[in-house]
């Protein structure tokens, strides 16, 4: 069965170009990407390729729709926004098919994903018009200090292939409401969800030059070229810590403003007394949205010896029967992974796991079939020196070690570079706040497999990033304060 019989919508129907000052153009180097439908391996469109010159048009385009968006009224610009959030949920199931078609994921996840990446829309337009400053008066009593948060300035947007809507919009929906406008570069692998919600922004009503999207092969070259013109002031990056630290030092050299969310290498930790089934439920959260290919993904499994056996034997059963298939026929309940290399990769790691005493519960090889394959997999009695605890997963993999003592799980727990997020499941209370309180990360679930939440500041410490996107936060980080020192 082809894509296009699978799916309600046809693929070539989706903007391939670049997206500049609002209008669609080829890329000046006049090669295209092609994009992969993880699914099959097989081609299904191809876009623009864009060079420095692409991208410096974007920043100009950016820079001069900057003063009017910035100058808008709040509401006028949460009424965009809102907008925004209508569309894309009018059009989840378009979106979703997209999403699952060149990312692999399975529908159930993009669905879920449409429908949280449209909720940054929602929550940021009612951000807009609550951007509140302060005033009040000098303890000397010489004078007020007045403090405003004003935009600052052009944003450089860059988002991975993992959750190629709500990555995107969990940076554009409080860029555009703080008074920002910004240039999108999106991964290669999933640039057309990129291109179809830029049509759905246009729709909306926000302006020309306000968002652009580029994408391109090379994305050093095209990043490092806007990090060094003087009129960008932001930069926004969702991805590896390796790659967001050669970003920073970019970065350094005109001095901007930087949001990092960057790896993880969660943990995931069940202590004796937790209730069994909601650890399964979590577990399975936790680990397989999206097929394991998510930076809050349980990685690293620490189980309490006298809950091992049964823990592990339900992971396995639960694992076990999922239906691995094509990301968008609905059967599917896990799709592929994004790439060959992908596969290869997450082999290596049980591989090297096995050679270290793990042992295989189910799952454990990579699938002879047309596209991107690897099974759930559980891997019981992992060692502290194997790679796959040291080492984003990445995958359908879930790593299991026992351990006996609260104090050997947290140091455990925190010896990763790591801190992104943690999870923690006990029945009892003090506990759990007393482990999530010596988590050395940015969030923690307690007791349950997701924290995700537009509303909710998300980020992580170490080298899991720097900042925060939703909440209230996620706004001031696309704003300047100003401190005005008056006397009347």
């Amino acid at each position: 069965m082809t894509a296009n019989q699978s799916l309600g919508f046809d693929p070539a129907t989706i903007p391939s170009d670049l997206y500049i000052g609002g209008q669609w153009r080829a890329g000046s180097t006049g090669a295209r990407i092609d994009v992969v439908d993880p699914s099959t391996g097989a081609a299904i469109s191809s876009v623009a390729d864009a060079g420095v010159d692409d991208a410096m048009a974007a920043v100009t385009a950016a820079h001069e729709a900057g003063p009017a968006w910035a100058a808008q009224p709040p509401r006028v610009r949460a009424e965009i926004l809102r907008r925004c959030y209508e569309l894309m949920t009018e059009r989840k199931e378009m979106l979703a098919q997209l999403i699952s078609l060149e990312n692999g994921k399975a529908l159930p996840d993009a669905r879920g994903e449409v429908a949280y990446a449209a909720e940054f829309f929602r929550w940021f337009s009612e951000e807009a018009v609550r951007l509140n400053g302060d005033i009040y008066t000098a303890p000397s009593g010489a004078n007020k200090i007045i403090v405003q948060h004003q935009p600052i300035g052009v944003a450089v947007l860059v988002t991975p292939w993992n959750f190629p809507a709500a990555m995107a919009t969990r940076k554009i929906a409080p860029a555009l409401a703080a008074g920002c406008t910004c240039v999108l570069k999106p991964a290669t692998e999933t640039p057309l969800t990129a291109f179809a919600l830029a049509a759905i922004y246009a729709e909306a009503g926000v302006p020309a030059g306000v968002v652009n999207v580029i994408t391109t092969s090379k994305a050093g070259a095209t990043v490092s070229a806007m990090l060094h013109d003087p009129r960008v002031r932001k930069l926004s990056f969702t991805g590896s810590t390796e790659v967001g630290r050669r970003l920073l030092h970019e970065a350094a050299d005109q001095v901007i403003s930087c949001s990092m969310e960057l790896g993880g290498n969660a943990p995931f930790i069940v202590f004796d007394d937790a209730d069994l089934d909601v650890a399964i439920d979590g577990a399975m959260v936790a680990k397989m949205r999206n097929g394991g290919e998510a930076c809050t993904a349980a990685n690293r499994f620490y189980v309490q010896r006298g809950i091992m056996d049964r823990f592990a034997a339900r992971l396995a059963e639960r694992m076990g029967s999922l239906s691995v298939g094509i990301g968008y026929e609905e059967a599917t309940q896990c799709g592929p992974v994004i790439n060959k290399d992908a596969v290869e990769r997450i082999a290596g790691l049980v591989s090297d796991a096995e050679a270290r005493g793990a042992k295989v519960l189910v799952g454990g090889k990579a699938l002879d079939r047309p596209g991107y394959y690897y099974p759930p997999t559980v891997l019981r009695d992992v060692t502290a020196d194997a790679t796959i605890t040291r080492e984003e997963i990445f995958g359908p993999i879930a790593a299991l070690t026992v351990f006996d003592t609260e104090d050997e799980v947290i140091a455990a727990a925190n010896s990763s570079e790591y801190g992104l997020i943690s999870y923690v499941f006990t029945s009892d209370l003090s506990r759990g706040l007393r482990v999530c309180e010596k988590m050395e990360c940015g969030m923690v679930g307690l007791n349950r497999g997701v924290v995700s939440d537009p509303a909710a500041p998300f980020g992580g410490t170490k080298q899991s990033g720097l900042g925060r996107e939703g909440a209230h936060h996620g706004i001031l980080e696309f704003c300047e304060t100003k401190y005005i020192a008056a006397s009347w």
